[in-house]
């Protein structure tokens, strides 16, 4: 257990200014957790009044702008703050306390819910906090459900019971969990937490979620002021602490849960039968009969499935490289493999995992994949070809037309977005009622006619 006093000499924040400008993880990229979706509900665990604004309010603020369902559970009201007070009792800080939260997330997310379950201060226990969180994620659906809570190892008591509960039921429902240090800034050091640092992501902040983050911090008055001139009632969150918190970044120890698309092929062998389906075995000849050549020297294919297609690019691929989200969905496309060494699946998210060691391809294909992106991804998907490609690349896309409910794109959309992005020319384009088939290379488009010289 961690030993330190809020008053105490602490790390300046300028030791963490320097490890954060030399750090070379990535950043937090909340739509990557639900396979390019923001989540459809944010639950926000905070140990005590202000640990939503210094941890997480940033955050609160961004996916409370962006339409997500956003509820703050406060688990104590913060009444063992100031212990010594001669002018606050442990009953009025309470009161006090709730209404500086709630004043604090009607800045950050007005329509957010606010919670309090009147846990000890100072006493949370793991259990109880278990109990609150499972009390929640029972309401409603939970699949795209994105829990944030203390981290465990903060050094606080009821910070490490929050983040340790919060760990179990996440675990429990392979929900996606964010831990938010707060106190590791004040008691810890690079050099000591070097091995937590690693697995720490930060999520930059636009300059309105900075703006709203630090009017909300103002609102804790209790915390953030002395309560008064006598002993007792001196500031808890001093200048020196409050500066670790005037960062454009926050910081998340992230526990990523399953994918969509892990649940779908841990449940269904073949979750879209397209090892059966006649409309499956039709679209993919037509696909290889859209190529533009016999064979590829590299290939590479985005969202392989259970690799009915990556099967049959093999066989026209000196190398190939297959890329999913899903484990069990790799796992099988490499039993698919098994008996061609030069081709391989990889459990990969893009943009984020994108394999710029193994390019460049001379073939990539997305195939119904492109509408499981948000158009930022997309987008970001499409430089990352395009610098991947090489310069007699093929571009293969081929998406089902009809309504993918739940997602931003929709395949028409995806086709139109890449043709616009990419700058690529479409050389072969075969349209029906159920998808878009679509081959694009780099400019000018020659048919295969041409380059066999027939005209």
């Amino acid at each position: 257990m961690v030993s330190f006093t809020h008053d105490g000499a602490g790390t300046p924040e300028s030791h963490w200014r320097t490890w954060e400008h030399d750090r070379s993880a990535g950043d937090l990229q909340v739509e990557a957790l639900f396979d390019g979706r923001l989540p459809a509900r944010f639950l926000l665990l905070a140990a005590h009044p202000d640990d939503e604004t210094l941890g997480a309010g940033g955050l609160l603020a961004r996916l409370a702008r962006d339409g997500v369902r956003c509820d703050v559970i406060v688990l104590t009201d913060g009444e063992g703050s100031h212990p010594d007070s001669p002018t606050h009792t442990p009953a009025r800080l309470a009161e006090v306390r709730r209404e500086e939260v709630l004043n604090a997330v009607q800045v950050l997310a007005p329509a957010a819910r606010v919670s309090f379950e009147g846990l000890p201060d100072g006493g949370v226990a793991d259990d109880a906090v278990a109990a609150v969180l499972r009390r929640e994620l029972a309401v409603g659906e939970d699949t795209r459900t994105l829990v944030a809570a203390p981290w465990r190892g903060d050094g606080h008591p009821d910070h490490d019971a929050a983040g340790r509960a919060a760990a179990e039921v996440c675990t429990e429902r392979d929900i996606p969990l964010l831990e938010y240090p707060i106190w590791l800034w004040h008691w810890g050091s690079v050099e000591e937490q070097e091995e937590e640092l690693d697995g720490i992501l930060l999520l930059p902040l636009g300059a309105e979620e900075h703006t709203r983050k630090e009017s909300a911090l103002a609102t804790h008055v209790s915390q953030t002021q002395p309560l008064s001139d006598a002993p007792g009632d001196e500031v808890l969150l001093t200048p020196d602490v409050l500066e670790h918190f005037s960062r454009n970044v926050e910081a998340f120890f992230v526990t990523e849960g399953r994918s969509t698309f892990e649940r779908l092929h841990r449940d269904h062998a073949d979750p879209w039968e397209v090892a059966e389906r006649f409309y499956e075995q039709r679209k993919r000849a037509l696909t290889l009969a859209g190529l533009p050549r016999r064979r590829f020297c590299r290939t590479l294919e985005i969202g392989c499935s259970v690799g009915a297609l990556t099967r049959e690019l093999a066989a026209i691929s000196d190398n190939l490289l297959a890329l999913d989200t899903s484990e069990t969905a790799v796992r099988r496309t490499n039993e698919a493999l098994i008996m061609d060494d030069a081709a391989s699946a990889r459990l990969a998210t893009v943009p984020r995992d994108w394999p710029r060691e193994d390019g460049p391809f001379d073939l990539v294909v997305l195939s119904e994949t492109g509408y499981f992106l948000s158009a930022d991804q997309l987008d970001d998907v499409v430089r990352l070809i395009l610098g991947s490609l090489d310069e007699d690349g093929v571009l293969v896309l081929c998406h089902w037309r009809h309504p993918i409910d739940g997602w931003e794109l929709d395949g028409d959309a995806v086709h139109e977005r890449v043709r616009r992005q990419s700058g690529l020319a479409t050389l072969a384009l075969h349209t029906e009622e159920d998808f878009l088939l679509e081959v694009l290379v780099p400019a000018p488009a020659v048919s295969v006619a041409r380059r066999e010289g027939l005209l």
